[in-house]
């Protein structure tokens, strides 16, 4: 008998295929050929037919050429740091697009001369906080921590409450942060209770600056006591205040939540904050203080080391201008329209019933609120196969049942979700 493994297609032939051809110039040869050895291996493993091994290398070819997939985020947190934090408005992708070839970025196309780069960005920040005399940029709110200090207190001291000493996730802990800079911190007051005396009594030729941290990420109740900002502007140094989760201004829905609009006109001098939460754009670090601070981390040699991309600039642009950004919709979402989406979902899904329940801001932001919210309750059974199909769809597993909480679903993402619980329940 001949050796079927002799029928096995060559690679060079395969990759002649004209579907395989289309796919390398939208993949790329590497994980089109990759698609192309693993269905050869399991022809020769006897694991399919040798005439079948192209269509099994079309059917493995991944959709796009990065390995990270869409999700419908389900969880009921609406900035969920392990998908991404905000999902991005439809304006603030399609400006991605735009950025993504060539752009004016950091070129003034009326003079033919350079111009100052991110300026579009800028000026949607500077519009959107008044109160701030200047605006920057860098890549994350850690960032902007970072150059605060190395512009600020090199050698120096950071007055700060031991109450908000906070750890940011992953092991990263602010302290660590600022140390890093050379800066040393000064601690003051007590886990519970700081007074502006605490702070007063700290003060000397050493101090840098005085660091307010809004602790984004966990509530200390019962015998507390913080000093406001309006109360530590009194103090003749310096203050930096990091609202963390990045309101710029009021939000109704989350009344005890630090803004940046706010904590200017109380006195900050500098405030820092993430682009990439309650703002609901891109991950970036906001610095909004006044003219003169703003221009002294601008200038500093580490702010080009720490500096945004195009793609970040025409992201943040399109959010702060553009239209209401998926996470500021699912912050204010009216809960009986979010039940009439689950009553019209659960009727068309075989054992699912619809359930109240309570979600979350997440990502660092408002801790201890809830948000009444209403979920399509399913078999906790469902919860891995819609995790691992496509599309992906994550929710969360409560009390035995498989909650997908529509508080975090958008609308339009509502008929996918059908697909997909259909998909896994067929």
């Amino acid at each position: 008998m001949p050796d079927p493994r002799r029928r096995v297609p060559r690679t060079d032939v395969l990759l002649a295929h004209p579907r395989l051809a289309d796919a390398e110039r939208v993949l790329g040869r590497a994980l089109v050929k990759a698609a192309v050895i693993a269905a050869q291996d399991r022809a020769r493993a006897g694991e399919i037919e040798p005439e079948e091994v192209a269509e099994h290398a079309i059917a493995a070819l991944p959709p796009t050429a990065t390995s990270l997939r869409p999700v419908v985020n389900a969880t009921g947190v609406v900035v969920h740091t392990n998908l991404g934090r905000a999902p991005l408005s439809q304006a603030a992708l399609d400006a991605v697009v735009t950025a993504g070839r060539s752009t004016d970025v950091e070129f003034d196309l009326a003079t033919g001369r350079r111009a100052r780069r991110g300026r579009g960005a800028l000026a949607a920040l500077a519009g959107a906080v008044p109160a701030a005399g200047g605006v920057h940029v860098v890549n994350n709110n850690a960032a902007a921590l970072l150059l605060a200090a190395l512009a600020l207190a090199p050698g120096k001291e950071i007055v700060i409450s031991r109450g908000e000493l906070v750890e940011i996730g992953d092991g990263f802990r602010i302290p660590e942060l600022l140390e890093s800079a050379g800066a040393r911190l000064r601690e003051v007051g007590t886990t519970n209770r700081t007074s502006l005396r605490d702070y007063s009594s700290a003060l000397g030729p050493d101090t840098g600056f005085v660091l307010k941290v809004h602790p984004s990420n966990f509530r200390v109740t019962g015998f507390t006591a913080e000093v406001p900002v309006r109360e530590l502007a009194t103090l003749d140094v310096p203050l930096v205040v990091d609202i963390g989760s990045g309101l710029l201004t009021p939000h109704p829905a989350l009344p005890d939540e630090p803004d940046a609009t706010t904590a200017l006109r109380d006195g900050a001098d500098l405030v820092t904050a993430s682009g990439d939460k309650l703002l609901g754009g891109p991950q970036a670090g906001l610095l909004l203080g006044t003219a003169e601070l703003v221009e002294r981390l601008r200038r500093h040699p580490a702010a080009r080391a720490l500096r945004v991309d195009k793609l970040t600039l025409a992201a943040l642009e399109a959010t702060v201008r553009g239209p209401e950004p998926p996470v500021a919709r699912a912050l204010v979402a009216d809960v009986t329209e979010l039940r009439r989406r689950a009553e019209a979902l659960a009727a068309r899904i075989p054992d699912a019933s619809v359930v109240s329940c309570a979600a979350a801001v997440g990502g660092g932001g408002a801790p201890g609120v809830e948000l009444p919210s209403v979920a399509v309750s399913l078999p906790e059974w469902c919860a891995e196969p819609l995790r691992t199909g496509t599309p992906s769809v994550v929710g969360r597993v409560e009390h035995g049942r498989c909650l997908l909480d529509l508080r975090t679903v958008d609308p339009d993402e509502d008929e996918l979700l059908l697909a997909a619980v259909r998909a896994c329940t067929s």
